[in-house]
Protein backbone atom coordinates (compact mmCIF):
# COMPACT_ATOMS: atom_id res chain seq x y z
CA UNK A 1 0.00 0.00 0.00
CA UNK A 2 1.08 3.35 -0.82
CA UNK A 3 2.67 5.74 2.00
CA UNK A 4 0.70 8.69 0.33
CA UNK A 5 -3.25 9.51 1.61
CA UNK A 6 -6.05 8.75 -0.26
CA UNK A 7 -9.42 9.28 -0.75
CA UNK A 8 -12.51 7.09 -0.88
CA UNK A 9 -16.18 8.14 -1.15
CA UNK A 10 -19.13 7.35 0.01
CA UNK A 11 -22.36 7.05 -2.07
CA UNK A 12 -25.51 7.99 -1.03
CA UNK A 13 -27.45 5.41 1.29
CA UNK A 14 -29.90 3.60 -0.34
CA UNK A 15 -29.29 4.28 -3.67
CA UNK A 16 -32.19 2.51 -6.00
CA UNK A 17 -32.51 2.03 -9.63
CA UNK A 18 -34.08 5.31 -9.94
CA UNK A 19 -30.66 7.19 -8.97
CA UNK A 20 -27.97 5.17 -10.27
CA UNK A 21 -27.68 7.19 -13.58
CA UNK A 22 -27.28 10.40 -12.10
CA UNK A 23 -24.97 9.03 -9.13
CA UNK A 24 -22.92 7.22 -12.06
CA UNK A 25 -22.40 10.48 -14.20
CA UNK A 26 -21.37 11.99 -11.26
CA UNK A 27 -19.25 9.17 -9.78
CA UNK A 28 -17.10 9.39 -13.21
CA UNK A 29 -16.40 13.19 -12.96
CA UNK A 30 -15.29 12.55 -9.10
CA UNK A 31 -13.20 9.36 -9.86
CA UNK A 32 -11.40 11.64 -12.55
CA UNK A 33 -10.71 14.83 -10.02
CA UNK A 34 -8.67 12.92 -7.68
CA UNK A 35 -6.70 10.12 -6.33
CA UNK A 36 -10.05 8.22 -5.38
CA UNK A 37 -8.87 4.80 -4.23
CA UNK A 38 -12.43 3.17 -3.50
CA UNK A 39 -16.44 3.84 -3.82
CA UNK A 40 -18.46 2.59 -0.90
CA UNK A 41 -21.51 1.85 -2.65
CA UNK A 42 -24.60 2.10 -0.24
CA UNK A 43 -27.39 0.57 -1.69
CA UNK A 44 -30.93 0.32 -1.74
CA UNK A 45 -32.30 -3.24 -0.38
CA UNK A 46 -34.25 -5.09 -3.43
CA UNK A 47 -33.61 -9.01 -4.86
CA UNK A 48 -30.32 -10.67 -5.59
CA UNK A 49 -30.39 -10.00 -9.04
CA UNK A 50 -31.32 -5.84 -8.92
CA UNK A 51 -28.30 -5.33 -6.83
CA UNK A 52 -26.16 -7.06 -8.98
CA UNK A 53 -27.41 -5.05 -11.61
CA UNK A 54 -26.58 -1.89 -10.04
CA UNK A 55 -23.21 -2.98 -9.41
CA UNK A 56 -22.47 -3.86 -12.91
CA UNK A 57 -23.24 -0.58 -13.79
CA UNK A 58 -20.59 0.82 -11.02
CA UNK A 59 -17.96 -1.04 -11.18
CA UNK A 60 -16.46 -0.36 -14.64
CA UNK A 61 -16.40 3.22 -13.55
CA UNK A 62 -14.09 2.97 -10.61
CA UNK A 63 -12.19 0.27 -11.52
CA UNK A 64 -10.98 1.88 -14.81
CA UNK A 65 -10.31 4.79 -12.74
CA UNK A 66 -7.95 2.94 -10.70
CA UNK A 67 -10.70 2.77 -7.85
CA UNK A 68 -11.80 -0.62 -6.17
CA UNK A 69 -15.64 -0.89 -5.85
CA UNK A 70 -16.92 -2.08 -1.97
CA UNK A 71 -20.81 -2.93 -2.22
CA UNK A 72 -22.70 -2.12 1.00
CA UNK A 73 -26.34 -3.03 1.51
CA UNK A 74 -26.97 -2.71 5.25
CA UNK A 75 -30.97 -3.71 4.72
CA UNK A 76 -30.45 -7.22 2.17
CA UNK A 77 -31.03 -10.23 4.14
CA UNK A 78 -29.40 -12.42 1.28
CA UNK A 79 -25.88 -12.92 0.07
CA UNK A 80 -23.92 -9.67 -0.37
CA UNK A 81 -20.65 -11.65 -1.32
CA UNK A 82 -22.90 -13.51 -4.36
CA UNK A 83 -23.82 -9.83 -5.24
CA UNK A 84 -20.33 -8.36 -5.02
CA UNK A 85 -18.85 -11.15 -6.66
CA UNK A 86 -21.31 -11.39 -9.85
CA UNK A 87 -21.51 -7.63 -10.07
CA UNK A 88 -17.69 -7.70 -10.36
CA UNK A 89 -17.05 -5.53 -7.10
CA UNK A 90 -13.59 -5.66 -5.97
CA UNK A 91 -15.32 -6.40 -2.03
CA UNK A 92 -18.22 -5.79 0.22
CA UNK A 93 -18.51 -3.21 3.61
CA UNK A 94 -20.12 -4.08 6.37
CA UNK A 95 -22.04 -2.06 9.71
CA UNK A 96 -21.72 -3.14 12.70
CA UNK A 97 -20.55 -6.74 11.81
CA UNK A 98 -21.13 -10.46 13.55
CA UNK A 99 -19.99 -12.26 11.29
CA UNK A 100 -16.44 -11.20 10.03
CA UNK A 101 -14.62 -14.44 10.24
CA UNK A 102 -17.37 -16.24 7.50
CA UNK A 103 -17.20 -13.62 5.40
CA UNK A 104 -13.30 -13.26 5.04
CA UNK A 105 -13.28 -17.32 4.64
CA UNK A 106 -15.40 -16.54 1.60
CA UNK A 107 -13.67 -13.09 0.47
CA UNK A 108 -10.98 -14.56 -1.43
CA UNK A 109 -8.78 -13.97 -4.11
CA UNK A 110 -8.12 -10.74 -2.70
CA UNK A 111 -11.64 -9.68 -2.63
CA UNK A 112 -11.80 -6.71 -0.38
CA UNK A 113 -13.85 -7.05 3.61
CA UNK A 114 -14.17 -3.90 4.76
CA UNK A 115 -16.31 -3.03 8.30
CA UNK A 116 -17.39 -0.17 10.12
CA UNK A 117 -20.33 1.47 12.52
CA UNK A 118 -17.97 -0.03 15.16
CA UNK A 119 -18.64 2.19 18.24
CA UNK A 120 -16.47 1.01 20.43
CA UNK A 121 -12.77 0.36 20.80
CA UNK A 122 -13.24 -3.28 21.50
CA UNK A 123 -15.31 -3.61 18.76
CA UNK A 124 -12.82 -1.95 16.57
CA UNK A 125 -10.15 -4.07 17.75
CA UNK A 126 -12.24 -7.70 17.18
CA UNK A 127 -12.59 -6.60 13.91
CA UNK A 128 -9.31 -5.81 12.79
CA UNK A 129 -8.32 -9.08 14.39
CA UNK A 130 -10.94 -11.11 12.37
CA UNK A 131 -8.76 -10.24 9.34
CA UNK A 132 -10.45 -7.23 7.95
CA UNK A 133 -8.85 -4.73 4.79
CA UNK A 134 -9.57 -1.43 6.41
CA UNK A 135 -12.23 -0.30 9.45
CA UNK A 136 -14.29 2.74 8.78
CA UNK A 137 -14.57 5.31 11.10
CA UNK A 138 -17.41 8.31 10.61
CA UNK A 139 -19.94 8.11 8.03
CA UNK A 140 -23.59 9.26 8.16
CA UNK A 141 -25.96 7.00 9.55
CA UNK A 142 -28.98 5.44 7.29
CA UNK A 143 -31.33 8.23 9.01
CA UNK A 144 -28.97 11.03 7.75
CA UNK A 145 -27.51 11.86 11.27
CA UNK A 146 -23.64 12.17 11.48
CA UNK A 147 -21.43 11.11 14.33
CA UNK A 148 -19.57 13.50 16.45
CA UNK A 149 -16.60 14.95 14.70
CA UNK A 150 -14.90 14.65 17.65
CA UNK A 151 -15.23 10.72 17.88
CA UNK A 152 -14.30 10.25 14.61
CA UNK A 153 -11.47 12.26 14.99
CA UNK A 154 -10.49 11.04 18.01
CA UNK A 155 -10.98 7.11 16.95
CA UNK A 156 -8.68 7.75 13.58
CA UNK A 157 -5.84 8.83 15.94
CA UNK A 158 -6.18 6.05 18.05
CA UNK A 159 -6.10 3.38 15.11
CA UNK A 160 -3.54 5.03 12.83
CA UNK A 161 -1.09 5.46 15.56
CA UNK A 162 -1.58 1.81 16.91
CA UNK A 163 -2.52 -1.03 14.27
CA UNK A 164 -1.48 -1.99 11.08
CA UNK A 165 -4.85 -2.41 9.28
CA UNK A 166 -5.64 0.36 7.32
CA UNK A 167 -8.87 2.66 8.32
CA UNK A 168 -11.00 5.37 6.38
CA UNK A 169 -11.96 8.53 8.50
CA UNK A 170 -14.80 10.22 6.97
CA UNK A 171 -15.30 13.59 6.84
CA UNK A 172 -18.88 15.14 6.63
CA UNK A 173 -18.05 18.57 6.61
CA UNK A 174 -15.13 20.18 4.40
CA UNK A 175 -13.11 21.70 7.46
CA UNK A 176 -12.95 18.17 9.39
CA UNK A 177 -11.01 17.20 6.09
CA UNK A 178 -7.98 18.59 7.16
CA UNK A 179 -7.80 17.54 10.47
CA UNK A 180 -8.67 13.88 9.78
CA UNK A 181 -5.74 13.75 7.22
CA UNK A 182 -3.65 14.68 10.12
CA UNK A 183 -4.44 11.41 11.72
CA UNK A 184 -2.00 9.75 9.66
CA UNK A 185 -5.64 7.44 8.55
CA UNK A 186 -4.33 5.58 5.30
CA UNK A 187 -7.80 6.97 3.30
CA UNK A 188 -10.25 10.03 4.26
CA UNK A 189 -13.07 9.37 3.47
CA UNK A 190 -15.79 11.80 1.74
CA UNK A 191 -19.37 11.51 2.56
CA UNK A 192 -21.76 11.75 -0.34
CA UNK A 193 -23.19 15.28 0.78
CA UNK A 194 -19.52 16.52 0.20
CA UNK A 195 -18.79 15.30 -3.43
CA UNK A 196 -21.74 14.14 -5.36
CA UNK A 197 -23.30 17.61 -6.22
CA UNK A 198 -19.86 19.87 -5.97
CA UNK A 199 -17.79 19.15 -9.38
CA UNK A 200 -14.72 20.62 -7.36
CA UNK A 201 -15.23 19.25 -3.96
CA UNK A 202 -12.74 16.17 -5.17
CA UNK A 203 -9.83 18.06 -6.24
CA UNK A 204 -10.19 20.73 -3.20
CA UNK A 205 -9.37 17.44 -0.82
CA UNK A 206 -7.06 15.94 -3.25
CA UNK A 207 -5.57 19.60 -2.14
CA UNK A 208 -5.52 19.15 1.05
CA UNK A 209 -4.38 15.43 1.34
CA UNK A 210 -1.33 16.98 -0.87
CA UNK A 211 -0.49 19.51 1.04
CA UNK A 212 -1.17 17.77 4.47
CA UNK A 213 1.60 15.12 2.95
CA UNK A 214 4.04 18.01 1.77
Amino acid sequence: MSSQQRLALLGPHNLDADGIDAFAAALDAACKAGDVAAVILRLAATDERGLTARVKQIAPITQGCGAALVVACPGFTGDLVSVATRGGADGVHVDKPRDLKDLRDRLREGRILGAGGLETKHGAMEAGEAGIDYLMFGGLYPDGVAPEAETVLARAEWWAEIFETPCVAVAAAPDEIGPLAATGAEFVGLESSLWLNEPDAVARAQAVLTGQAA
